[in-house]
């Protein structure tokens, strides 16, 4: 048997063909903070990640939301790991730690950058919602960011498409629930069953979340 060793020079050519062959993964990230995270934001993820056709959809809590009152948001550690029970059992589905483990304020521009480094045969599809899109001019870095990602914006009545931006609209049914919704009726003593996975209340209840 005849064995023959590369040089480094033949060692670097055959992995950089190798990536190259690597098959291009599409993966949906959808960001926030997940305080709680709701049945809304399961049906975003499956409606989105199915319909555009996704290898995965990403979950990905913030650490501190650039926009959002610190005093309303509670440890990120306890936002991720509701997502966790939330996201349980559904291959598509998984968690993105990336901006909780780097902290400080989560900058989608910051954090897509580290993920591009990191997966560069990757095409991510950045999902908001209809709402949002008519903001990302006010999105830190956008002219850079629209060229990491593509923008996947949630069809709502009463929102315009009308944008700057390349953005793909999904049709996704209407779920009128919010986790500030959520907060509310666990401060009031009230019932949130079906609206968040059934995990999700019962780790709200253990830990005696957002009773103040």
């Amino acid at each position: 048997m005849i064995t023959k060793t590369l040089s480094k020079q033949t060692q670097a050519e055959v992995l950089t063909e190798q990536v190259s062959q690597m098959p291009q993964q599409r993966v949906g990230i959808l960001g926030g903070t997940f305080n709680p995270p709701h049945l809304g934001h399961l049906i975003i993820a499956d409606q989105v990640g199915k319909q555009l056709g996704l290898n995965k959809v990403l979950f990905m809590p913030n650490a501190q939301p650039p926009h959002v009152d610190e005093k309303l948001t509670i440890d990120p550690l306890l936002r991720a790991r509701m997502v966790r029970r939330a996201i349980f059992g559904n291959p598509l589905f998984d968690l993105e730690m990336t901006e909780i483990q780097r902290g400080g304020k989560s900058f989608s521009y910051d954090t897509m950058v580290a993920l591009k480094r990191q997966h560069p045969q990757t095409t991510y599809y950045f999902i908001i919602g209809g709402d949002e899109v008519a903001y990302l001019p006010t999105w830190h870095k956008i002219d850079e960011l629209v060229k990491l990602v593509t923008f996947v914006g949630i069809n709502r009545s009463g929102f315009k498409q009308n944008t700057p931006y390349p953005v793909i609209w999904v049709d996704v049914p209407t779920i009128d629930i919010s986790s500030s919704m959520i907060r509310d009726k666990v401060k009031r003593g009230q019932s949130i069953h079906y609206l968040v996975p059934e995990a999700v209340e019962a780790y709200i209840k253990e830990h005696q979340l957002y009773h103040e």
